[in-house]
Parts: C-alpha cells; sequence; structure tokens
C-alpha cells in the first residue's frame, strides 16, 4: 500500500511539474526590465509629426531651423522637433548636388529609390531613463510587421543626445519597418550652468537642479556652497554629462546599447503580444529566437555596437552592420595590418593617445601666415621642423603620417584641428573622471565671446539647449592663459609667451596620455603623474576585446577619415578579431575611399569626399540579407573605390559611389590570413 501511494504521488508530481511547464511555456509573461524607470509614450500620425522628422519633412529637414513661439520658453515637443532637426543635418551633407533627396533622405525608400513624398514615418517613441539616467528611447513605425520582426539599435554618434542617431540607423530602421532601439549612452546634451543652477529635464526642458532632483539628466556632485564659489570665480563656465559625470560612460557604451535592445523587447511584447490570463501581463511573443536585431549607428555609436555584440550573453544581437566605429582595441600586437606591400604604422591605438597628438600639431596646419603662433612654439620645444610656415606645416603632415594617419587625410587635416581638441579635453575628464572644478591642464569650457573671454549663456541658449547643443559644450578655456582665462584658440601660453593655441595645456593633456612629459620625456610626478594614472585607467576600461563570438558583422570605414584613422581602428579590430575568433570570425571589412568621418565636407570639398552615409545603408541592407536568408552571402572585405566630383555644382551620382561587390578583383580585395590582413592600396 505505501509503495502504490508512492508512486501514485510522484505521478501527481511529474504531472503537476509537466503542468507547470506547459503553463510557463504557454504563458512567458513581458516582465519589464529592472532597470527601466517610468516609460513615456506618444504616437504620432506621421502627418503633422512623424517619428523620422518631427513633422518637418524631407523639405523641413534641408531648410532653416524652425522658430520657437516663446525662445525664452521652448515645448517639450519644439525642442524635439529642433533636436532631429539639428541631429539630421549633422551627420549628414542635405545640399542636393550631394545626394541628399536623391540617393538618401526621408523620400528615398528602403530599396533606394527617391519619391516626391516628404518620407514622414508614423509610430510610437518610447522613452525611459536607466541607471545614471541614462536616456533610452524605442521607435516603433506603423509598418512594424509582428511576423516578420526586425530591430536596429542606433546609438547615438559623439556626445549627442537620444536623436543623434536618427539620421543614420534610425532612418534606416524605420524605412525597412525595423523597430528602432536607441541611446545616448550616458552622454547627451546634459547641460549644467552654475550660474542658475539649472539642468536639462528627460524631455529637454529646463529646471533648477533642486526641482529637477533625480530626473535631470546630469547635475554635478556639488555642494550649493561648492557651486556658488565656482560661479562666483569661474563666471560663465559650464559642465556637461560626458565630460564631468564623473562615470567614465565609455565603459558602458555596449552594456546601454544591449539594454536598449531588451527595452525594445518590451515595448514590442506589450504593444504586440495577447493578454495573459490575469488580463493585466502580456505574454512574450517576439523573442531573439523570432526577431533579428542589427546593432549599427555610426562613429561611437558604432562602437558601441561592437562592444555590445562583444558583451551580449543573451543573443539578443543578430549581427552587426556599422561604419567609422571609434572603436580601441585592447592590444595593437598579435597581429599585423599591411597596407600594400608595407606594414602600416600605428596600428591600434587609443582615442586619447591620438587625439592628443592630433591637438599639438592640427592647429598648426590650421594656422595661418598672420597667426602661426602653434607651429612658431613646437619649433621652440623642439616637436617641429621647418625654416617658415610653409615647411612647419609639412613637417607637423609628415608627423602625423608616421604616427599613423594616411596620406588621404592630408588635405582634412587642418579642418580637424578643432575637433581634435574638443575630443582630446571632454575624454581627459571623461576617462579621469574628475570634477569641473579640477580644472584639468587649466581647461574649462564655456561661450566665449569675439575676445575669446568666457562669458554665461544667454537664457534663450539654455533654454534651447537640449536642441543645439551637440554633447560638448561651449569653447574649451585655457584658466592659465597669460592676460587671463580665453578660449584656447586665442590663448597665450606662459611656457612660450606666444598666442600658441594654448600650447601649455595641450602638451600637459598629450603628457596625461603617455605618462611622460611631453617635451622632454621625462616620466612624470607629483599632480600630474595621479591624473595620468587615473586617465590611463579609464582608457583601459574602454578596449574592445575583438570577440564578436561568430556573429556575422560588417564594418565600413572611409580611408580619408581623419577623426578616427583607419589603422587605428578599424584595420586594428579587423586584425584583433581575426587573432580571437581565428576561422570562426564572420566579420567583414568594407573601405571606402574618398569616404571621411564627416559627410558635410562631402560639398565642401567635393573633389576629395563622397558621402560614407550610402555605405551605411548598404552594409545594412546586406546584413539584413544574410540574416534573413543565410543563403544570400555577406559580401567579401573590399576595398571600395569611388570617384569624387570636380566641384560641387555637379551632381553626385551612384557612379560616383559603386556598389559593394559580390566578387570584389584581386586589386580589391582584403584578406585576413592567420593574424595577417592585407589592404590594397
Amino acid at each position: 500500500m505505501q509503495i502504490k501511494t508512492m508512486v501514485l504521488a510522484l505521478a501527481s508530481i511529474a504531472v503537476a511539474a509537466c503542468g507547470s511547464n506547459e503553463h510557463d511555456e504557454r504563458e512567458d509573461l513581458n516582465l519589464k526590465p529592472s532597470f527601466l524607470g517610468d516609460i513615456s509614450s506618444k504616437t504620432y500620425d506621421g502627418a503633422s509629426d512623424d517619428l523620422l522628422t518631427a513633422g518637418l519633412g524631407k523639405t523641413g529637414l534641408a531648410g532653416a531651423t524652425p522658430a520657437y513661439a516663446d525662445p525664452a520658453n521652448p515645448t517639450a515637443a519644439e525642442l524635439r522637433r529642433n533636436a532631429i532637426h539639428a541631429n539630421y543635418r549633422a551627420v549628414l551633407d542635405i545640399s542636393a548636388n550631394s545626394g541628399y533627396g536623391t540617393l538618401y533622405g526621408p523620400n528615398v525608400d528602403a530599396k533606394g529609390v527617391a519619391g516626391a513624398g516628404e518620407g514622414k514615418v508614423a509610430g510610437t517613441e518610447y522613452i525611459a531613463y536607466t541607471e545614471n539616467n541614462v536616456t533610452l528611447m524605442v521607435q516603433v513605425p506603423n509598418g512594424f510587421d509582428a511576423k516578420n520582426p526586425c530591430i536596429v539599435t542606433g546609438t547615438s554618434s559623439g556626445s549627442r543626445g537620444i536623436y543623434g542617431a536618427i539620421g543614420s540607423a534610425g532612418e534606416w530602421g524605420l524605412k525597412n519597418n525595423c523597430a528602432v532601439a536607441y541611446a545616448d549612452k550616458g552622454s547627451g546634451t546634459g547641460l549644467y550652468t552654475f550660474d542658475d543652477d539649472s539642468v536639462n529635464l528627460q524631455n529637454g526642458v529646463r529646471a533648477t537642479r533642486t526641482a529637477a532632483g533625480n530626473n535631470a539628466t546630469f547635475s554635478p556632485a556639488l555642494t550649493d556652497a561648492e557651486r556658488a564659489a565656482f560661479a562666483s570665480t569661474y563666471p560663465g563656465r559650464v559642465a556637461f554629462k560626458h565630460a564631468h559625470s564623473q562615470q567614465n560612460p565609455e565603459k558602458d557604451w555596449g552594456k546601454v546599447t544591449l539594454q536598449a535592445v531588451e527595452f525594445a523587447f518590451y515595448v514590442l511584447n506589450e504593444k504586440y503580444g495577447t493578454l495573459a490570463k490575469d488580463n493585466k501581463s502580456h505574454i512574450v511573443l517576439l523573442s531573439p529566437k523570432n526577431t533579428i536585431t542589427i546593432a549599427s549607428s555610426i562613429s561611437n555609436g558604432a562602437g558601441s555596437a561592437l562592444l555590445a555584440a562583444e558583451q551580449d550573453t543573451k543573443g539578443l544581437i543578430s549581427g552587426v552592420a556599422a561604419t567609422e566605429p571609434q572603436i580601441q582595441p585592447k592590444t595593437a600586437t598579435g597581429y599585423t595590418v599591411r597596407q600594400g606591400a608595407a606594414a602600416v604604422t600605428g596600428q591600434g591605438k587609443a582615442l586619447f593617445d591620438y587625439s592628443t597628438y592630433a591637438a599639438l600639431y592640427q592647429p598648426c596646419i590650421a594656422s595661418t601666415a598672420a597667426a602661426p603662433g602653434r607651429c612658431t612654439a613646437l619649433v621652440a620645444k623642439g616637436l617641429l621642423s621647418g625654416g617658415d610656415l610653409t615647411a612647419q606645416q609639412t613637417d607637423a603632415k609628415a608627423r602625423l603620417k608616421a604616427y599613423g594617419w594616411l596620406a588621404d587625410s592630408d588635405v582634412l587635416q587642418a579642418a580637424h584641428a578643432g575637433t581634435n581638441v574638443l575630443v582630446a579635453a571632454t575624454y581627459a575628464y571623461a576617462y579621469g573622471k574628475f570634477s569641473v572644478t579640477d580644472k584639468v591642464c587649466g581647461l574649462t569650457f564655456a561661450p566665449t565671446d569675439a575676445n575669446g573671454a568666457p562669458v554665461p549663456f544667454t537664457a534663450a541658449q539654455k533654454a534651447s539647449s537640449f536642441a543645439t547643443q551637440n554633447g560638448i559644450i561651449g569653447s574649451v578655456v585655457y584658466e592659465d592663459a597669460v592676460g587671463g582665462a580665453r578660449a584656447y584658440n586665442l590663448g597665450v601660453s606662459p611656457g612660450s609667451g606666444l598666442m600658441d593655441q594654448s600650447l601649455d595645456a595641450f602638451l600637459c593633456l598629450r603628457s596625461l596620455a603617455t605618462g611622460v612629459d611631453a617635451v622632454s620625456g621625462a616620466a612624470l610626478t607629483g599632480t600630474l603623474a595621479a591624473q595620468s594614472a587615473k586617465v590611463r585607467a579609464g582608457m583601459a576600461e574602454v578596449a574592445a576585446t575583438g570577440n564578436l563570438k561568430g556573429k556575422p558583422a560588417i564594418i565600413v570605414q572611409g580611408r580619408s577619415d581623419t577623426l578616427i584613422p583607419v589603422n587605428f581602428a578599424s584595420r586594428a579590430y579587423v586584425g584583433l578579431n581575426a587573432s580571437v575568433e581565428g576561422s570562426a570570425s564572420k566579420l567583414r571589412y568594407i573601405e571606402v575611399t574618398n569616404a571621411n568621418h564627416f559627410d558635410s565636407f562631402t560639398n565642401l570639398l567635393p573633389a576629395n569626399i563622397v558621402p560614407l552615409h550610402v555605405y551605411l545603408f548598404r552594409a545594412l541592407d546586406a546584413m539584413l540579407a544574410n540574416l534573413r536568408n543565410s543563403a544570400t552571402a555577406l559580401p567579401p572585405s573590399q576595398v571600395v573605390r569611388t570617384v569624387t566630383r570636380p566641384d560641387n555644382t555637379t551632381v553626385l551620382t551612384t557612379a560616383n559611389l559603386p556598389a559593394i561587390a559580390t566578387t570584389p578583383t584581386a586589386a580589391n580585395a582584403i584578406t585576413v590570413t592567420g593574424t595577417t590582413v592585407a589592404v590594397p592600396d
């Protein structure tokens, strides 16, 4: 009897267990990720307002900045509209001769066919904060097909806010009826002004730090007494999230990109999943098992996509298609990159390393006969040669090439001087987790007047900051300039007595990057040594492993990229990946001649530059085709040889932008043999 009773009991347990499993499978509940805060949402009709153009359409995006009804108090809707207008134009050349409206733009459909419409996209937008008030956003177009689902990531480029990838991965995703998962990477605008103790809220509207509380995008960790003291001593100075959060947000760029994907799955299942028995929860309909997710974006956002793929432990990402990634290989050794017959110089350098090097020499290349101070000061310190300005600028270009830039970048070096100054100063603070009050290397940030003196933001500038600022705020100010604080480009260095564009400050930044004095080569001591250790520890936190875990990936980069040179980033990442994944790698690398980091240069330098943007969309098309049908092979690694225009009155066409070849010629094929990456000249 006891045996029979035990058998029946065990059978009951087994039946109950089976029933429980069936119940769990039948009702796999859609649970809100624990990292998400409150979620706001708004649906756009695709006429008066929309996901892609904020109601402006193709014509409005190409037009003047829309006006605010009350410039001192713009509404959240107006700030969103102007942020989309500004961010779309920031990453694209919107001149018709460069391809806007014909080769790309809202009116060009997913098949690349230009239409007469405005390209507005109806759908719903969801926004939430995660830890450290990182902003995540998901856009779900009305055309989303739950039976053929796809998600694309749109992590912001540069230091931009949540709409930073609207014109790149965002546009492609919306046109292809994919949900787009955005993240501002913990950078974004986050402008803090000391004079009135004000911050941006998530929707861009300004508020005092007290009123905002935990809803501030960013507020510095200062007491009110510290704030007041700093504001009094340094009027007009500002803090912003990327530089001054003291979090080194870059170390989490892969993580927040993955969180954006999880957010997307959550809102999609809330929208399309059926109700569970409790009539409250939704049953999971879409998961990584039945949904294609492509990690994408450009620049810092592209680097975030690669880091997310490396860090993906849940199988969230199906593949990667990204352009001009700011990616920093954890090592420069263990692989070899060759161009033509020779090994390249400078493979696998870190961003802060090469940006601080560029910040020394690019301002010299941009100098004029009327203001040669940077070149003159570099010569005096033994860091440059040449008897006149032309010879000195030639030597500066030679030094940059010897460090790893390509000759293709020569024509663009001067145009990047101001950009690398901003990068060097911002990332010094970010990597070292310094406060704005630390005044690292004597540098702070503020608007400046015509004489270079710091001035406060106006009330209207603060009010519109969410839309107008790109996440790196104001001018770089040299506090230790002779005669008082000045914008760096007008600063006289104590070490030279020359208006040398604040060379002393940038030699200091260079020393932080290397750990030795930038002039003498002696080991650093004291405060500078301690600061350098902190900066280099932060640099190590963001290094990429190169292990994509067998995920298919396409990296596209322009050979003329002068901000993120190919030898430092993409080429080196391909080599690192080869050393880690070997024959299991599914990474493809497409290098585009005459393309650089900023498509906005396309119409300014038409004889040298073509838009890389077109190739982002082509890479995404190729990745989606492969993921939907494995019989559609990824294109092999190759050089795509584009054709520039004689002038900016000549219309750029597909004849200038040849397709990515399915079978590249031997002269164009990029090969990976063992751990050697060979790129043809």
